[in-house]
């Protein structure tokens, strides 16, 4: 409630709180869905997620690889397998492991039913290269917080400035990869729609910051569109701003 107070201070009372318990709602869905998971067949799961894929095998055309920028969305489990089974990318996944090590080998297996290779985020800088040589779709929830707050980019989100990482970008001017924005939501209970747009395919004649900046633009166009789709139970705004970090701040 703290972060819809934040997000949207336009709202009164009772419309946040509906926004919250339709969260709620997503958020033990999904608990349910990755259950089922376990057991959906193919055709099953081929009624269930839509989405322009074919954008995705246009940029395959080209030669050159692509990083699908997106937030933390419901249900992004969908999409581990959409990826890799509806386009000609290899699709690598970025992800956190899960404390219980029995939990966590079934999540990892759950997700790589369609050949989705899974980087533990603490492996990724040092085994990234091994898969940059040859082509892929590379996905990023690149909304995290920065594990420090002066680590990052801070930018105006919902209003308010917000720290955000940096790496997405600076990947992306390295490998000269196209970025695209990703928007997945729930059509209706148990099906999912992917909305993908081109942000651009010349990322290095992108300045410092101006990534991210359009990166958290189509955040913040995203979640307001579906307010509930968002994962609000993680603290986007707990590092208050302090003057020293003036020189990380993008306009």
């Amino acid at each position: 409630m703290s972060n819809l107070a934040i997000a949207f201070p336009e709202k009164t009372e009772r419309e946040r709180t509906r926004i919250a318990k339709d969260f709620y709602h997503n958020f033990i869905d999904t608990f349910f869905e990755i259950i089922k998971f376990l057991s959906l067949s193919d055709k099953d799961f081929s009624n269930r997620v839509s989405g322009n894929f074919d954008l995705l095998d246009r940029i395959y055309e080209t030669g050159q690889n692509v990083q699908l920028h997106s937030g933390h969305f419901f249900n992004i489990e969908y999409f581990n397998w959409a990826i890799p089974k509806y386009t000609r990318f290899p699709f690598l996944g970025v992800y956190m492991p899960v404390s219980n090590k029995a939990v966590n080998k079934i999540i990892f297996e759950m997700r790589r039913k369609y050949n989705t290779i899974m980087i533990s985020a603490g492996e990724f800088k040092t085994t990234f290269h091994t898969y940059a040589k040859g082509r892929y779709a590379l996905g990023l929830a690149a909304d995290q917080t920065p594990g420090s707050p002066d680590g990052g980019l801070w930018l105006h989100f919902f209003g308010k400035l917000t720290p955000f990482v940096a790496g997405p970008e600076k990947s992306a001017r390295i490998n000269n990869t196209a970025v695209v924005w990703v928007h997945y939501y729930k059509v209706k209970r148990g099906y999912y729609h992917a909305d993908f747009s081109l942000l651009t395919t010349e990322p290095q004649q992108y300045g410092r910051g101006e990534l991210t900046k359009e990166f958290v633009r189509k955040l913040e166009e995203s979640i307001r569109k579906k307010p509930a789709n968002y994962l609000w139970s993680h603290r986007r705004w707990k590092h208050p701003f302090k003057e020293a970090y003036r020189k990380l701040v993008i306009d």
